[in-house]
């Protein structure tokens, strides 16, 4: 059997050459088509990330934000000080070096309350009241208990005492 030689034929010639043209011609439309539609996928990843990367510098500087109030709030809620004030230490006849010693050792007592809450304090401010009015404060030969005259709890917390002597 014998293949046809078709390749003489101008009809043949034509279609066959027509058919490589034409999938030349269709090869270079599909790539610009396609490298046209690429490029604005490109261009709208490009846009994309960059909203991405805009957003999450929003969002990590929120978030210090955040964090910093938090901590900034946790610290203002709690007790960080605590001052003592002594009424009548003129009706004993206490200089100020005794005045001081008996203030340091009402504050060494409530060392504990520090960095605590101020609600939580506030709320047991009766046995903080006994815990200071049922201690015996000794300031050479003298025995001393104190009566709380008023108590105020904020960041610092405020006491005010009456001396009784023992």
């Amino acid at each position: 059997m014998r293949i046809p030689p078709l390749y003489k034929s101008r009809f043949w010639q034509a279609i066959f050459g027509g058919m490589a043209v034409g999938g030349i011609i269709s090869w270079i439309i599909f790539l610009y088509i396609y490298g046209e539609f690429q490029e604005e996928q490109r261009k709208l990843i490009f846009t994309q990330q960059n909203e991405i990367d805009r957003l999450e510098k929003a969002y990590h500087l929120l978030m210090e934000d955040k964090q910093k109030l938090n901590e900034e709030n946790k610290r203002i809620l709690t007790i960080q000080d605590i001052k003592i004030e002594i009424l009548n230490h003129e009706q004993y006849d206490l200089d100020s070096l005794a005045v001081h010693g008996l203030m340091t050792d009402v504050k060494s007592d409530l060392q504990s309350l520090l960095t605590k809450s101020v609600q939580s304090v506030a709320t047991n401010k009766e046995l903080l009241q006994r815990a200071i009015e049922n201690k015996v404060y000794k300031r050479a030969d003298r025995s001393y208990r104190f009566e709380v005259r008023t108590m105020y709890f904020d960041t610092v917390l405020e006491i005010s005492l009456k001396i009784k002597r023992e």
